[in-house]
């Protein structure tokens, strides 16, 4: 169309969302630009990034004009709107509802339960120079285990994918918050065998997506190493 403008994304590949979107536009070949948002550095908090977004949060969205912000809305606005294979986000309203459950159910679930365990070994230590309470620690981690049989009884059972046959933006989601712990080199499926077996089939159905999306979390996990 003339005079439309490019998909713009406002992304740090260090958070989990942000490595959803970029996975998901990469690998269904959506045409659009990357802007680097270093949250670590503060970027967020400009005058610039927070009139698009006054929650001053990543990602963001502008697609010609138009600005969305929350990666669940992003994800499902770029499978609808970009007419992306339907297995992502079914159109048949029974499926479409597994999709929608799973998403609603994600963000109070697996999103902060992994996230607390990342942030209480790796960032708070790093960035704040704050030593680590086993106590806290070990509540997060019984907290995430907990959420983990959840995943695997309430949506993943004995079917390939969270809501199915096929890979749905559900797995998406999960996969990159599950994938955060790694960057403090704590595999939370190692004792999970059905978890790593679906993780694997995400992985191959991703392709090289998966990897660009978290090369920055593996480099992060080799100077985890480094320093044990």
């Amino acid at each position: 169309m003339a005079g439309r403008k490019a998909l713009e994304v406002y992304l740090d590949l260090l958070s989990q969302p942000c490595r959803a979107v970029h996975i998901f536009l990469n690998h269904n070949k959506i045409p659009h630009t990357v802007k680097t948002v270093a949250l670590r550095k503060g970027e967020n908090k400009t005058p610039e990034f927070t009139s698009l977004n006054p929650m001053q949060k990543v990602p963001v969205m502008v697609d010609n004009g138009f600005v969305l912000t929350e990666s669940d809305a992003i994800l499902k606005y770029l499978a609808t709107n970009y007419k992306a294979p339907e297995h992502w986000y079914p159109h048949q309203p029974e499926r479409r509802a597994r999709v929608d459950e799973y998403t609603a159910w994600h963000h109070t679930n697996i999103r902060p339960h992994a996230s607390k365990v990342f942030i209480m070994e790796v960032l708070l230590p790093r960035m704040m120079g704050q030593p680590q309470d086993p106590v806290k620690m070990d509540r997060a981690l019984a907290q995430l285990s907990e959420t983990l049989e959840k995943l695997e009884s309430m949506f993943l059972k004995r079917q390939p994918f969270l809501c199915g046959d096929d890979i749905t933006l559900a797995d998406l989601l999960a996969i990159c918050e599950i994938m955060q712990p790694l960057g403090g080199s704590r595999d939370i499926l190692k004792e999970r065998p059905q978890l790593v077996t679906w993780k694997t089939r995400v992985q191959s159905a991703l392709n090289d997506s998966f990897d660009e999306a978290h090369r920055v979390l593996y480099q992060l996990q080799d100077k985890t190493k480094a320093k044990l």
